[in-house]
């Protein structure tokens, strides 16, 4: 273990000659790439390192990066890295992240490192056993929003809609259900110069003399998630309202016609 690290210190070194760098504080890319280094030396030193290749060696082990926050790109592909967990979360400047050709295997722990980037635009992890999961690429796509090209191919809107409809089918319901513009199957309903909203059919009737303020000490439900409904249907109520600008006469169309005005046709919406 001595030699490798050694090794990787040499690498170092060599590359802060060939780069010119005369302090620490100086260096914002370091190029380790395929010199055979089975481990590297911390790199805490280089705080303001944003570029980093060390693909094409083989690496098992990530804990020389944990003070290296401004990273911005980091290329560990062609290594033999089995697991990134704890060594990766906290690099949220990262915007490009190659780890294809590794022998990561947990797709769940890999993705989970990694949510913390919210820069990450393009990502590699190709090679990788957990790349042959059916789900493989939806599941990255769903899990880090931010990824624009996965794979060297650009992530499109269908693969997020599919995406969303797999992990989270629940919020695709809301989602096309609040379509405005278009027609959907909704409970929502439109009525014209009415402030009244329909009740569900199966409102649960409230038993005479427990009516809510009659400060009485009984309970007017034997159930109390119907009083919760009886409450929630007569207090949660939202309205929007509009009309149609195009139907109302301007000041001189008025004065021309010279009638009474006509009542505004207000259209309101009203839900739950």
């Amino acid at each position: 273990m001595a030699a490798a690290a050694t090794t990787g210190g040499q690498a170092i070194e060599n590359q802060l000659k060939i780069c010119g760098y005369k302090s620490s504080v100086d260096v914002v890319a370091l190029y380790l790439a395929g010199q055979g280094l089975r481990s590297i030396p911390s790199l805490s030193q280089f705080r303001r390192l944003r570029y980093l290749w060390i693909n094409n060696n083989k690496i098992q082990d990530l804990t020389f990066l944990i003070k290296n926050y401004y990273l911005t790109e980091l290329y560990l592909n062609n290594n033999e890295l089995t697991d990134i967990s704890g060594a990766l979360k906290h690099l949220c400047s990262l915007q490009i992240l190659f780890l294809h050709n590794n022998e990561l295997k947990k797709l769940g722990k890999t993705v989970k490192e990694l949510k913390g980037m919210i820069s990450l635009q393009t990502l590699n992890l190709f090679q990788n056993p957990l790349a042959y999961d059916p789900d493989y690429r939806l599941y990255v796509i769903y899990f880090l929003p931010s990824v624009q090209l996965l794979d060297r191919k650009l992530v499109t809107q269908r693969e997020r809609e599919s995406a969303l409809h797999l992990y989270n089918p629940k919020r695709t319901w809301v989602t096309q259900s609040i379509a405005f513009g278009r027609r959907v199957d909704t409970s929502l309903e439109t009525t014209v110069e009415s402030n009244r909203c329909t009740q569900p059919a199966t409102r649960p009737i409230m038993p005479s003399g427990h009516e809510f303020g009659n400060n009485t000490n009984k309970v007017p439900f034997e159930d109390p998630k119907d009083a919760v409904l009886v409450r929630a249907t007569t207090r949660s109520l939202m309205e929007f309202s509009s009309v149609d600008w195009n139907k109302v006469p301007t000041c001189q169309e008025r004065r021309l016609k010279n009638k009474a005005e006509e009542p505004l046709e207000k259209l309101t919406v009203q839900f739950r």
